[in-house]
C-alpha cells in the first residue's frame, strides 16, 4: 500500500475514535436527548444539594421519570431551591419524598422519588415537602472521627 492510503486510513479510525469518545461524553454528563413527553414542574427545598447539577435524572422505582431543571440558592430560607420537570405521565402524590442519591463510579447524583399515600397529585409550581439532603463524606468522615474522639476521652477518664 501507498503513503496515502495507509494515511487515509489511519486518519478514518482516529475521526472514528474522536467521535466514540465524544458520545461517551455526552452520555457520561447527561447531554444526550431525554425521552420526556409533556412535563409538568415542582420544586423541592433541600439543606444540601451536594453535586447535583440541572439536567440530573430524577427517579422513581429505577426509572427515569423526570430531569432536575434548575437549582437556585433560596436567600429567605437559605436552601437550595431544586426545580424539577416531571413527565406527565407519571402522577405523583402530594406526600412523596424526595431524596439525592449518588449512583455509579462517578459519583453521578441524581433525585430518588419515593411515592407516598395520599390522594391527592402533585400540581404544577407544587412543592415537595419531604426531602433528604445529600450525604457528604467529609461531613461523615468528621463526625465519625468525633466520634471516635470522645470515645477514646471517656474511657480514659
Amino acid at each position: 500500500m501507498d503513503r496515502t492510503k495507509i494515511d487515509l486510513w489511519v486518519g478514518i479510525f482516529a475521526a472514528l475514535g474522536i467521535a466514540a469518545l465524544l458520545g461517551l461524553a455526552m452520555k457520561v454528563g447527561n447531554l444526550t436527548s431525554s425521552n420526556l413527553g409533556e412535563t409538568y414542574t415542582v420544586s423541592a427545598y433541600f439543606q444540601n444539594v451536594g453535586g447535583l447539577k440541572p439536567r440530573a435524572p430524577v427517579k422513581s422505582a429505577g426509572v427515569v421519570v423526570g430531569r432536575v431543571d434548575s437549582i437556585q440558592f433560596d436567600s429567605t430560607t437559605y436552601e437550595a431551591r431544586v426545580n424539577l420537570k416531571l413527565d406527565k405521565r407519571y402522577p405523583f402524590p402530594t406526600d412523596t419524598f424526595a431524596n439525592i442519591y449518588t449512583a455509579g463510579l462517578l459519583g453521578e447524583q441524581y433525585i430518588g422519588l419515593e411515592a407516598g399515600g395520599d390522594e391527592e397529585y402533585l400540581k404544577e409550581n407544587d412543592k415537595i415537602l419531604q426531602t433528604q439532603d445529600a450525604i457528604v463524606l467529609e461531613k461523615m468522615i468528621s463526625q465519625f472521627l468525633y466520634s471516635k474522639a470522645s470515645e477514646s476521652s471517656e474511657s480514659n477518664e
